[in-house]
């Protein structure tokens, strides 16, 4: 199978998006085949999450039917009412034994984008789960769209438009290890106000522009950028691999994928970050050997870098006015070629 770089390089694995250009802002749906083991890390000061206790080794829930991003604050969180009343459509065709009830579990985060639509006058209640059955509704296998789209749609950096990205490789031992991430940071993903990316030791080709890292890095370089101190940010998504794992080991998945935020955002996991990454476990080959699972998790780290630099450098403009701009309005030249020096 040719690799699109992207989550659906894991079979069984369904990414869908809506969108509210208006709002500017949307949801992405992750769906899976089969349900699948999962277990988070949340190590930012400010996340908006849901059905994420569940996710605790110790708690009773072996498996989750589907992960959802979306923008929208606490707001957002009504997406999964949408996703779930999609699910439990597509469950009215099975059937069970008498007397059994089949409960959709679904677990999303939520990333603070209202300042980009500036809007929340939707009446009584958000859209958010209108958008969430819509993007269940269009998930597929196979190529889906990057930057500003879905969770991506109004999300930002300090510096530059954020947006959707993923990535993806195969270890040595032959796993699928894939990460989605949706780029709203209080901090940067560039370096500086150069073009460079704090990714960019783990980029592979030119998946995000081939600039490398600068010669060297100076003290302006390293200097604090973050957004303004009453605005929130978040950094959330979902890391993945197809060798089978326990609740605990899928923790240990999305721990290290917040090694790859740390890596891919700077600074990160701020107070007024709400970072949150899921760790998932399709179970479609054999428990990894010790050092079969090193590699997963040293892997997991690299693939969230190259997701969070793909959603910047993928971002799109909006309709109206904007605050900030991509990184191609920024660093990229008419002619298709990028600044190497700013």
């Amino acid at each position: 199978m040719t690799s699109l770089n992207l989550l659906t390089d894991i079979p069984g694995i369904r990414v869908g998006h809506s969108e509210d250009l208006s709002l500017r802002t949307g949801v992405t749906v992750i769906l899976f085949d089969n349900p699948v083991t999962a277990s988070g890390s949340f190590p930012g000061g400010a996340p908006a999450l849901r059905e994420t206790a569940l996710l605790e080794p110790e708690n009773l829930v072996e498996h989750i039917h589907a992960v959802v991003l979306s923008g929208g604050s606490t707001y957002g969180l009504d997406a999964t009412t949408g996703v779930q009343a999609w699910l439990r459509e597509q469950f009215g065709n099975a059937t069970l034994p008498p007397g059994t009830i089949r409960v959709p579990i679904v677990v999303q985060a939520s990333l603070y984008d209202l300042p980009a639509g500036a809007q929340t006058s939707w009446g009584r209640y958000s859209p958010y789960a209108d958008m969430g059955h819509q993007a269940a509704g269009n998930a597929s296998h196979g190529r889906f769209r990057l930057g500003t789209a879905g969770a991506g749609t109004g999300a930002t950096t300090s510096t530059l438009r954020g947006g959707l990205g993923s990535a993806s490789t195969i270890t040595p031992a032959g796993h699928h290890v894939a990460a989605l991430v949706a780029v709203n940071a209080v901090g940067t993903a560039t370096i500086g106000d150069g073009p460079h990316f704090w990714s960019a030791p783990f980029e592979q080709g030119r998946e995000f522009g081939g600039l490398g890292m600068p010669a060297h890095l100076t003290p302006e370089d390293l200097r604090l950028r973050s957004k303004w101190a009453s605005v929130t940010g978040t950094t959330i998504g979902l890391i993945a691999t197809d060798a089978t794992l326990t609740k605990t080991q899928a923790r240990r998945l999305a721990i290290l994928a917040q090694d790859g935020v740390a890596r891919g955002v700077f600074p990160a996991h701020l107070p007024l970050d709400g970072d949150a990454m899921i760790g998932v476990s399709t179970r479609e080959k054999p428990a990894p050997a010790p050092q079969e699972w090193t590699e997963i998790l040293h892997a997991a780290t690299q693939v969230t870098a190259r997701a969070i630099a793909r959603g910047v450098y993928e971002a799109g403009p909006l309709p109206g006015t904007t605050t900030l701009p991509t990184w191609h309005e920024r660093f990229g030249r008419k002619d298709g070629t990028v600044a190497e020096t700013i």
